[in-house]
């Protein structure tokens, strides 16, 4: 689903963190880890490594993204944790 301009200024809000925090993962600072967010709206945010530059002349053909849009890279570790706190539906 594509969101308009002005729905992406106005996000929902974080309601809360999927997965454990960076510091039970292992990150020493806690302050730039991967992360996964659950959205008001129901939406997730992801914090990761921008590789858009990287994979975007890899992406499938059926698969484009927005110029808005960036490919964004969490460990697998992060996703694995999170796995219990992502809904069925």
């Amino acid at each position: 689903m594509l969101l308009s301009r002005e729905q992406r200024k106005s996000v929902s809000q974080i309601v809360r963190r999927l997965g454990v925090a960076p510091r039970l993962r292992g990150s020493t600072t806690g302050s730039t880890c991967p992360d996964l967010f659950e959205l008001a709206d129901g939406n997730f945010a992801v914090i990761g490594t921008d590789v858009t530059d990287s994979l975007d002349s890899q992406l499938p053909a059926d698969a484009a993204r927005a110029d808005y849009e960036r490919i964004v890279m969490i460990t697998r570790e992060t996703l694995v944790k999170a796995k219990p706190d992502i809904p069925d539906a």
